[in-house]
């Protein structure tokens, strides 16, 4: 058995997404989904994980592959590729994933031959779906973005959500104890609308005037627009707002636009992401 660092990063691109991740990272493709670039991590939006400091682990045997594994760490998933009864079969000797924190991640690339990391850096959140409250599914976004970045909106804070319309998102915040202004031309459904602490208000988001909104320590858009104009809103509002912290939806329609979003990029504290639960969009996150 041997265990041998690979001596960069490995990039794991979101399903259905592979040519936008080839695009952005100009890597190598290691296996399915699995792109490899020297150096230290950098940020690729549509990687929808990444893995630290990989390395090849050839083996002889089965349970030589789950030792190899737990010489590395003890909280592993697996990331099938091929060989799916052996990756079964290799998992099956590993502890179940504790799930507290990114666990590490390991790919069976050929019959005797494993790429893993011990710490990723992204993890994927497994909610409970509700069916009951929130008007949409687009709901699972705005809390996936809080688990990435680590905090929520809380009691006593204030948020927007432009383009807010049915209220997914705005639903959310209103959970969370946030005072909510909500914006959409559209109304809310009926029982978000009725909630406490939801201050509706009907007119276009893009046509709100941010200097016409007090202190706001969230602002959040799911809006459905192309790019350059939901880029220009952010900029507008990031002007006024500088303290805030964000959540943006950039949807994407036809080819994937990256350019209008360059400057989004330079921000300093955000980051651009493609969710779990994102279809052809990422989201745009920046914390104060």
């Amino acid at each position: 058995m041997t265990i041998e660092r690979l001596n960069g990063t490995i990039y794991q691109a979101a399903k259905g997404f592979e040519a936008e991740l080839e695009d952005e990272l100009r890597g190598t493709r290691l296996a399915d989904r699995l792109y490899f670039a020297e150096g230290a991590p950098r940020p690729i939006a549509w990687a929808e994980d990444v893995w630290i400091d990989p390395v090849r682990i050839i083996f002889e045997s089965l349970g030589g592959a789950s030792m190899a594994l737990l010489s590395l760490g003890k909280d592993w998933e697996p990331f099938p590729v091929a060989f799916f009864d052996r990756t079964a079969l290799i998992q099956k000797q590993l502890p179940a994933s504790a799930r507290s924190k990114a666990p590490g991640a390991w790919a069976l690339v050929a019959k005797k031959e494993i790429l893993a990391a011990a710490k990723t850096l992204r993890p994927n959140p497994h909610f409970v779906e509700d069916k009951e409250g929130p008007p949409s599914r687009a709901y699972l976004k705005l809390w996936e973005a809080f688990h990435v970045l680590g905090t929520r909106p809380t009691k006593g804070e204030t948020a927007i959500d432009l383009g807010s319309s049915p209220g997914g998102w705005t639903w959310v915040l209103q959970q969370t104890g946030a005072h909510v202004i909500s914006v959409d031309k559209a109304p809310l459904a009926p029982h978000v609308a009725k909630l406490p602490r939801i201050d509706f208000r009907r007119e276009s988001a893009f046509g709100l005037d941010p200097k016409a909104i007090g202190h706001l320590d969230w602002i959040v858009s799911d809006v459905i627009c192309f790019p350059k104009k939901i880029a220009l809103l952010v900029l507008r509002w990031l002007e006024v707002h500088p303290k805030a912290n964000w959540v943006v939806t950039i949807k994407f329609k036809g080819e994937t636009e990256m350019e209008p979003l360059a400057p989004l990029r330079k921000i300093p504290g955000s980051q651009l992401v493609h969710l779990h639960h994102n279809r052809h969009e990422l989201t745009w996150l920046k914390t104060r």
